[in-house]
């Protein structure tokens, strides 16, 4: 993707206010062997940029006073509740140094799935993207994971993709993370304890029926006896 950038000559709280006002996002690019740059974007432009995930994930065309580098989006800041871009970082590309960057997953296969086709389970996306170092030209806007294998409670793990050329991922110590994982439907795990009860009722509507053909009713508990009340004898 690409985009067009301007220099930014006044730096400060109240000049970034101005250029918000005015309908711009002051931002700064950064790395490589040049110094640090200061620049403006129009914001409306910017703003409909970031929505696509492209932008993010991929290497961007910056043109600048005439002229084209390659820049990798590093950081964005919002205004809380506006929508608003406060500022905006990049980093310089250099073509020969490996880089570390978040790529994202797109799933694909899993309404071919057994695990959603027979079982019904519902496939939950554990990860959404991936940390991996490779060099820019090797950088992928996306990794694909394919779910049309996945089973009755299943996992889908990294060990079970096949990641791009010269795509190294970034571990942090884990060995191997679950990409995706199938579970089944919570209505099916209340179907024990429902039969269970479905069982009880059914015994309680078996039981003995009394004379008569009606049902034996509750034993009662006793009443207390009161004494009876006594009749004068009566006169000979």
């Amino acid at each position: 993707m690409k985009f067009v950038a301007f220099e930014r000559a006044q730096q400060g709280t109240g000049a970034s206010r101005r250029l918000r006002i005015s309908g711009k996002t002051p931002g700064i690019v950064y790395g490589g062997d040049t110094q640090p740059q200061l620049i403006e974007i129009d914001h409306n432009a910017l703003w409909h940029a970031l929505k696509k995930e492209a932008f993010h994930a991929s290497i961007l065309e910056m043109e600048l006073g005439g002229t084209v580098s390659k820049v990798l989006l590093r950081d964005v800041q919002y205004h809380p509740f506006r929508q608003l871009v406060q500022h905006i970082d990049f980093q310089r590309v250099d073509a020969k140094t490996r880089m570390t960057m978040k790529v994202p997953l797109h799933f694909k296969g899993e309404e071919e799935s057994d695990a959603v086709k027979l079982e019904h389970n519902l496939v939950n996306h554990v990860l959404t993207e991936l940390e991996v170092n490779c060099l820019p030209a090797e950088l992928p806007e996306f990794i694909e994971v394919d779910l049309s294998g996945l089973k009755k409670n299943g996992t889908v793990t990294l060990k079970d993709i096949k990641l791009p050329r010269g795509v190294k991922w970034v571990s942090h110590g884990k060995v191997n993370p679950v990409l995706a994982s199938a579970t089944a439907p919570a209505a099916d795990e209340e179907e024990a304890p429902a039969a269970e009860g479905a069982e009880a009722a059914g015994a309680a509507a078996a039981a003995p029926a009394g004379k008569g053909g009606k049902a034996a009713p509750a034993a009662k508990t006793p009443a207390a006896k009161t004494p009876a009340a006594k009749t004068p004898a009566a006169k000979k």
